[in-house]
């Protein structure tokens, strides 16, 4: 039987000798293979492998992401130095914090490409991993070559070459918790110029967690889709790649347990680490991707065009306020469609001066359907109470006023449209050997333009009966008046747009004592875009509310003489730019580090220490009154900390890895009022500490035995403390967890048995505040399962 030696070579480095996919080890087995030498791919922008450039990364094979049961981006948390992201909520949300900046909501920190083409939406991030090849995480600004939202870093993700692999791959999988799964892939060379991949998955998963009020399990998933892939060779230098991706899901979500009260109210001790919401919540996705990379070879530089198009259509249903009261609930829909073009040119590897050139735009529409619906607690409570609350209550000599809301349910529609166009130009070169053999000095720099726009049309309407007593004095009878069915309607249409520009400068300067090793010196600076808040229309129009009631009572023939007293209860109308734009935020990086590779080849070691400067910081937060979350500016950050990632082959059978990341991420300027004041707080959702170790031995079987071998595999991956809120008053303590693989392969098949969180350690895997109550969404607990695997 034929066996991929490309895959047995990107087994090689994790340590794995001898595999179900692979064939004798080379000689020298003791030594550590770079991914990237094996691993072959095509990337557009660089020149050079990765441990060749100024910058931290840390690449995952087929078999490294098997052995450290990566099955998602979510899965890569803790796997790399200082990256989290906290696995919560759906698919709609993908939160990836690097180096003490991320983001919960709306744009991201850190980019993600697929086969070259950019997902631009976040709420794609999250997608089956059934077929990848290899994963790549570049930590630090990107922004000279990916532009915008790659302040952070940067995810590529590739999937498997059917010029690479020939033959079917099947594979099945069961565990605890009815999580059950299937995909079948097909690659296929038809001839030395065509070839193409066909893959299938569909995956069920029972839900880990109960919602006690609705008696069911809040997070089960259903999914399923599948990915063509083919590649032409027309002729020797020009290659056209074209891929179509599609998943469907259904799932369930948001499986938050109460806390506690955090200010005001009396607890309820009985709730506390309950899920008990009343409202069924859910989220569904179509998800299309394509596109079309062409690259032509010249003699002396490499021509390539990059085409982009995503399609994405979901509906999410919320139960806004987590509990058993009918407060309020949300639905959102999105229609996004995306399309993308980049041109890029740059020098053939290997010269003394390589660069890259090129050109990128892309144009997103974005239609959402946001209706919130006050149902009839948060009618009584945050719409009624709310008024009455304005009204004096501890003088006698001032008038009684009582508002009634009389609508059941209040429903607020929103539709919004927020558009997003970007253009950018950069060039970044490198020149090699400059004054001595082994140094070189990187420039780049990017010009980007964005320009965003937002039509809203919301508002509501609302019935509502309004009655005075007052005693006047001298007076035997109090002075009464009532104005009954009455409507208050808040409206808001209309257009706003902002664009901005920004320069996305590069520079590093490296020596290589070789070409394993090497030590570099960087500053870059990255920026993620602005945006517009839409969640915050529902406090928009709950503010205005008040101001309308007043005006609607003036004009009313029983008030009309009480006008002037009504003044006092307005509130001054809010200026939706104002409420809504956030600015973009930027960063800038200055790093030292090191790639070597030690003892004859059988150690890699990746070091880096950094300082990012972060202006503008954007952070997620709930709005005050409890009415979505928004996206806010918090002024000044600053990160401090250093990286370390070791791979080691200690004998043929036994290899060992780990990374540690360690993250200071403080505000420096973010004064919210006199009375808060949150400089010096630690940036919530870093973790200060991210670690992980793993092992894999091989027990090879002796020739003519029924396996071939038994390799097992071990990691611990562990991140804290983690502040979730500015004030830094809730948190996550360091943690980990323990995962293991068993797998017995023999030729093209393989059996593996499985456990994650084999500790069944009970953590927080995120947290947050709403009206003054606590919620979190607790880790999975321990889950076993097998999977079967063999190729045809």
């Amino acid at each position: 039987m034929k066996k991929s030696v490309w895959t047995f070579l990107a087994l090689l480095t994790v340590g794995v000798t001898q595999t179900a996919w692979g064939e004798e080890a080379p000689k020298d087995s003791t030594k550590v293979v770079d991914i990237e030498e094996v691993v072959v791919i095509a990337t557009p922008k660089e020149n050079s492998r990765l441990r060749q450039q100024a910058l931290s990364a840390t690449s995952f094979s087929q078999a490294d992401m098997r052995g450290n049961a990566v099955r998602s981006v979510k899965s890569l948390s803790s796997l790399v130095p200082n990256l989290f992201i906290p696995d919560y909520g759906s698919k709609l949300t993908t939160s990836v914090y690097v180096r003490g900046i991320g983001s919960r909501i709306n744009t991201p920190a850190v980019g993600l490409y697929v086969d070259n083409i950019p997902f631009i939406d976040k709420s794609a991030f999250d997608f089956n991993y059934s077929d990848i090849e290899r994963i790549d995480v570049m930590r630090g600004p990107q922004g000279t070559l990916y532009g915008r939202n790659t302040m952070g870093g940067l995810i590529r993700v590739f999937t498997k070459s059917p010029f690479t692999y020939q033959g079917t791959d099947l594979t099945l999988s069961a565990a605890t918790y009815n999580n059950y799964k299937a995909s079948v892939s097909h690659y296929h060379r038809i001839s030395p110029q065509f070839a193409f991949s066909a893959n299938f998955f569909y995956e069920h998963k029972g839900g880990f967690f109960k919602n006690s009020y609705l008696n069911e399990r809040v997070d089960k998933d259903d999914e399923f889709g599948g990915r063509f892939r083919a590649i032409y060779l027309p002729k020797e230098n020009l290659k056209l790649d074209f891929t179509l991706n599609y998943e469907y899901t259904n799932q369930g979500g948001y499986p938050y347990e109460y806390t506690g009260v955090t200010e005001g109210e009396e607890d309820r001790a009985d709730y506390i680490g309950r899920i008990a919401y009343n409202h069924k919540s859910g989220y569904r996705r179509n998800l299309l991707n394509g596109g079309l990379n062409l690259e032509h070879q010249a003699d002396n530089f490499i021509l390539s065009s990059v085409t982009g198009f995503q399609f994405l259509d979901d509906h999410m249903d919320l139960d806004q306020d987590f509990t058993e009261q009918n407060i309020y609930t949300m639905m959102q829909k999105q229609n996004s469609k995306t399309v993308s073009e980049e041109l890029v040119l740059k020098s053939k590897p290997g010269r003394r001066w390589q660069w890259t050139t090129g050109a990128s735009a892309f144009y997103q529409w974005l239609d959402t359907d946001a209706p919130v619906t006050f149902e009839q607690d948060g009618v009584k409570t945050m719409i009624e109470d709310n008024v009455n609350s304005a009204f004096p209550q501890d003088n006698p000599m001032a008038p009684q006023l009582k508002f009634t809301v009389n609508n059941t349910t209040l429903p607020v529609p929103g539709v919004f449209s927020t558009p997003i166009l970007n253009t950018a130009f950069y060039h970044q070169s490198t020149i090699n050997d400059i004054l001595v053999d082994g140094l070189s000095f990187t420039v780049g720099l990017r010009l980007d333009y964005e320009k965003l726009m937002m039509d809203y049309n919301t508002g509501c309407q609302m019935n509502f009966d309004f009655s005075m007593k007052m005693q006047m004095p001298g007076m035997p009878f109090p002075i009464q008046a009532e104005a009954l069915d009455k409507d208050a309607v808040a409206s808001f249409i209309g257009h706003e747009q902002t664009d901005y520009l920004q320069l996305l400068p590069k520079f590093a300067l490296q020596y290589d004592f070789d070409r394993q090793n090497n030590i570099y010196v960087s500053v870059t600076k990255g920026y993620r875009s602005g945006g517009y808040n839409i969640q915050m229309f529902s406090d928009v129009i709950s503010g205005s509310l008040m101001g309308v009631t007043m005006d609607v009572l003036a004009r009313d023939e029983q008030f009309k003489k009480y006008a002037q007293m009504f003044e006092q209860f307005k509130k001054e109308p809010q200026d939706i730019r104002e409420a809504t734009l956030y600015r973009p935020e930027y960063s800038w990086n200055y790093e030292v580090g090191s790639h070597l590779t030690l003892c004859d080849g059988r150690l890699q070691a990746d070091l880096a220490a950094f300082y990012m400067d972060t202006h503008d910081q954007q952070i997620s937060r709930f709005a005050a009154s409890g009415l979505g979350r928004i996206t806010v500016n918090a002024g000044k950050s600053r990160s401090l900390g250093a990286e370390a990632a070791l791979r080691a082959q200690l004998t043929d059978a036994l290899s060992l890895s780990g990374s540690y990341g360690y993250t200071y991420a403080t505000f420096t300027d973010y004064v919210v009022s006199n009375e808060v004041n949150y400089n010096g707080k630690y940036v919530p959702f870093v973790p200060k500490h991210t670690f992980n170790v793993g092992g894999q031995y091989i027990f090879a079987m002796k020739a003519g035995a029924w396996l071939d071998d038994i390799t097992l595999d071990a990691h611990y991956k562990a991140a804290g403390r983690i502040y979730w809120t500015e004030a830094n008053n809730a948190s996550q303590a360091l943690y980990g967890t323990l995962n293991g693989r068993l797998s017995l392969n023999k030729g093209n098949g393989q059996i593996a048995l499985w456990v994650d969180n084999a500790l069944n350690k009970r953590y927080q895997a995120f947290w947050f505040e709403t009206m003054s109550r606590g919620f979190a969404q607790m880790g999975r607990p321990i889950q076993v399962g097998i999977d079967l695997r063999c190729r045809f």
